[in-house]
């Protein structure tokens, strides 16, 4: 009797390898490009991706001053946080937030496309968003990804 015995290979925390990725964010558009980095996060790029591992890929993005929205996004999307108190509630587009605070909007983005658990939160930590072309992981030797 010839038993071939094939088993799906799990990944847990001892056997994930993490890469370091850099994204260029310059003139990409934002949801394309976050759907690519939330991916990577996520693992689901690879072989080995299991859902309750976090086998995702360390990612760096630069430049996230420069990114773009289509149509009239820019001045139309807005952005609402609520402190909890009554009247507490403010609104900012996205022209705003990315005069002063680029990388939130990168940050917004992707974290909308984790999951919303311990796992999500672990996944999200990965991140790493500067609005300049400068970063300090230089010495983690980051492959570049072309988009």
């Amino acid at each position: 009797m010839n038993t071939l015995s094939y088993k799906t290979k799990s990944a847990n925390k001892g056997t994930v390898e993490r890469k370091w990725v850099l994204f260029d964010a310059e003139g990409q558009i934002v949801g394309r490009m976050c759907t690519q980095i939330a991916t990577i996060l996520r693992g689901k790029h690879k072989a080995s991706y299991t859902p309750h591992c976090d086998t995702g890929d360390n990612v760096i993005v630069i430049n996230a001053d420069k990114i773009r929205f289509t149509g009239a996004k820019l001045t139309d999307k807005q952005y609402i946080t609520y402190s909890g108190y009554t009247g507490g509630q403010k609104k900012k587009t996205a022209d705003q937030i990315l005069a002063t605070k680029p990388e939130h909007i990168v940050e917004n983005a992707v974290k909308g496309m984790l999951p919303k658990s311990k796992l999500g939160r672990a996944m999200f930590k990965k991140l790493f968003v500067y609005a300049g072309a400068e970063h300090p992981h230089s010495a983690q030797k980051p492959e570049k990804i072309e988009n």
